[in-house]
């Protein structure tokens, strides 16, 4: 998924100067933003003062939306760098398309996984015939400098793991959790797993003292450590945690984000990741040229043109922003 912002700011992300290294409940609250014409989401990461969740650096939750007379999710072809997409639904379907030549429909609970590398571009749509209702979420990590140059591809898996204990259900996304592993393709120490509270649930989640966490909420009434993370909200955790108290007050939909905290710093522009301003402005010449991201085929549309870059310098920083 795109970042559509026509008045793009670079997100200054990584470095572990800013890692919580204890236990915290920090709740972030949603931006909202449009995508395309019918579809608003509610942006959770890069937020107003958290960046990342390990290599977790952008989080967009959507829906549950009524699109049975609406086109749906319409984002034309785009380019990303120096990242992973995650596809990731509860209800719907996503048909994607890339620059590799994948053709694939997403469906609810199924992992879609495309690898940047050094340059990629899809688009994202409903299919025209869909289902009535769509809700999902979109996430992307960031690759670390050593694999953020490689071959670009994409990965569907219709068949994941899954974890269960009374009242929980858990389908790994990425990495393990519970001696329960993802096949999903990861260059960073991290986790992402889908938790299916029935209500009344109450229950403790292993979990990695070294990594840090966020939970994000996509349905119903839980309570996280305590606290209730109503549904488009993330409650950040920071690290230092064996395992996490969770208790359904109804039935709930959760994402379990975590990781190990990402050393680099980086600068994330558009749909870009990159480490300098030079990548940064030679990527956007590329997009905007024709060249280097390759062609989607298929897509009855013309691609997205990127938005001007800021007149003040790119830097990368750290993981959070400073106060003024």
């Amino acid at each position: 998924m795109s970042n559509l912002d026509r008045e793009a700011v670079p997100a200054l992300c990584g470095g572990r100067g800013f890692v919580v290294a204890e236990p915290v409940r920090e709740l972030l609250s949603p931006r909202h933003v449009k995508l395309g014409e019918s579809t608003e989401v509610r942006r959770l990461l890069p937020n107003l003062g958290r960046r990342m969740v390990g290599a977790w650096c952008f989080v967009d939750h959507y829906g549950p939306d009524d699109i049975a007379d609406e086109p749906g999710m319409q984002v034309p072809p785009h380019p990303h760098m120096g990242l992973q997409t995650v596809s990731w639904l509860h209800e719907g379907e996503v048909l994607h398309r890339d620059s590799t030549g994948s053709l694939q429909t997403i469906r609810p609970r199924e992992l879609g996984l495309m690898t940047s590398g050094r340059a990629i571009s899809h688009s994202e749509e409903s299919p025209r015939s869909h289902a009535r209702f769509l809700h999902g979420a979109q996430l992307w990590v960031a690759l670390p400098d050593g694999r953020r140059h490689t071959e670009p591809h994409f990965e569907h898996h219709g068949e994941l793991p899954v974890v269960t204990a009374p009242g929980l259900r858990v389908t790994m996304i990425l990495g393990e959790l519970d001696g329960a592993a993802s096949p999903g393709t990861t260059y960073t120490p991290i986790v992402g797993a889908d938790l299916a509270l029935a209500g009344g649930a109450d229950v403790r989640l292993p979990l990695e003292p070294d990594f840090e966490y966020a939970v994000l909420s996509m349905s119903g009434e839980a309570l996280v450590d305590g606290v209730p993370v109503l549904p488009g909200s993330m409650l950040y955790l920071g690290c230092g945690r064996a395992e996490l108290p969770l208790r359904a007050v109804s039935d709930a939909g959760l994402m379990l984000l975590g990781g190990e905290p990402f050393e680099e710093e980086l600068i994330m522009w558009w749909n870009f990741i990159g480490r300098t301003q030079a990548e940064i402005e030679q990527a956007r010449q590329d997009w905007m040229t024709g060249s280097r991201f390759g062609a989607v085929k298929g897509y009855d549309g013309d691609p997205l043109p990127a938005p001007e870059l800021p007149p003040v310098p790119l830097k990368p920083r750290g993981r959070v922003r400073r106060p003024a």
